[in-house]
């Protein structure tokens, strides 16, 4: 085990060999469908982390984020229940079977414990709150506000399968949770989920935990049950291929997508809340949930922002919103929360 396990450990033997020879691989790293770099050409990484260390105090909340608590383990069968636990960090269940996607309960999103820590109050839920057995964790990529070390190592022995993109199961590995145990999908490959599929889709972003970028591939994830079908966004950049997904997996009950951490430094990476609407729409989803935010600053932007912009969005677009506190139930076609909580810190 490396001194520093928390970085990981890059695809190696046949992994590497199954990444070198996906179309989406070329010249050392995974692609976008279309050219895409992390930051503006005028900016660099030193001045992007002199303005975050230099950020606004409204970048966090005044003031503990509030929380439903939940019995996880009580979930009604029968229907499609989501839990949302602050940024991309969800439960679902559906039917008899939980799903967890990009559990990040370890207290912040870095290496580092000083650095991007969890809001007072949004990190109340934790591993030891989770159903006993956790069918599947469905991973999106293997940036540290999606992939937590610490808390992989405490879900592994109560996880059967682990499910994520193309590259990240060599961290997996590397951590101790048994290959069988882990599928790996490149964009546009499907599996099954006991009566479930699950499909890899495009997403416009970037991976990688260390200085080496684009050894693993970056993934939206289309999941369809009976009854039920949903859009799980992961991180992204606005592009075209949400109509792609749209017009192929499409229409969907419920997108889950992110609305937040977006920077004028990075415009390509992460949408703008209006930009989050016109993706649920080019998706042709009834319902958007929007996520990646009330957590972690990861960005400059006023804490609530997100919230505030990519609701007057969705109002103006009329596309329906579902505004769940931290722990509180969202049942597709249901129970959808509306609350502006937001609004009370």
């Amino acid at each position: 085990m490396s001194i520093f396990p928390v970085f990981g450990k890059a695809p190696s033997g046949p992994r590497l060999q199954r990444v070198r020879h996906s179309p989406n691989y070329s010249e050392g790293s995974f692609q976008n469908l279309v050219p895409t770099t992390v930051a503006r050409k005028d900016t660099s990484i030193l001045k992007m982390l002199k303005e975050y260390r230099n950020r606004p105090a409204n970048t966090a909340p005044p003031r503990p984020i509030p929380h439903v608590s939940t019995d996880l383990r009580s979930l009604p069968d029968g229907q499609a229940t989501i839990v949302w636990f602050g940024h991309s960090s969800y439960l679902l269940k559906i039917d008899k079977t939980h799903i967890l996607v990009d559990p990040v309960f370890g207290g912040n999103a870095s290496p580092v414990s000083f650095f991007a820590k969890a809001f007072p109050g949004a990190n109340t839920y934790g591993v030891d709150d989770m159903p006993a057995t956790i069918v599947a964790v469905l991973l999106t990529h293997d940036h540290y506000d999606h992939l937590d070390y610490k808390t992989i190592l405490r879900l592994k022995d109560r996880t059967n399968h682990f499910y994520t993109s193309l590259g990240v199961g060599a961290h997996l590995e590397f951590w101790g949770v048994e290959p069988s145990r882990i599928t790996e999908l490149d964009w546009w490959e499907s599996c099954n989920i006991g009566d479930m599929s699950l499909t890899a889709a495009p997403a416009r972003h970037f991976s990688g935990r260390s200085l080496k970028r684009g050894g693993a591939i970056w993934s939206s994830f289309v999941l369809k049950t009976p009854g039920y079908n949903l859009f799980l966004g992961g991180d992204s950049g606005y592009e075209e291929h949400s109509k792609t997904i749209g017009e192929r997996f499409g229409p969907f009950d419920l997108a889950i997508l992110e609305c937040g951490q977006y920077g004028q430094n990075w415009p390509y990476i992460h949408m703008m809340p209006e930009q989050t609407v016109k993706a649920a729409q080019d998706l042709r989803a009834t319902t958007l949930l929007p996520v990646h935010w009330a957590k972690f600053t990861l960005s400059l932007h006023p804490w609530d922002e997100p919230i505030r912009r990519v609701t007057a969005a969705a109002a103006k677009a009329g596309l329906p919103l579902t505004t769940p506190r931290i722990g509180e139930p969202v049942v597709v076609n249901g129970h959808y929360p509306r609350d502006a909580w937001w609004l009370d810190l």
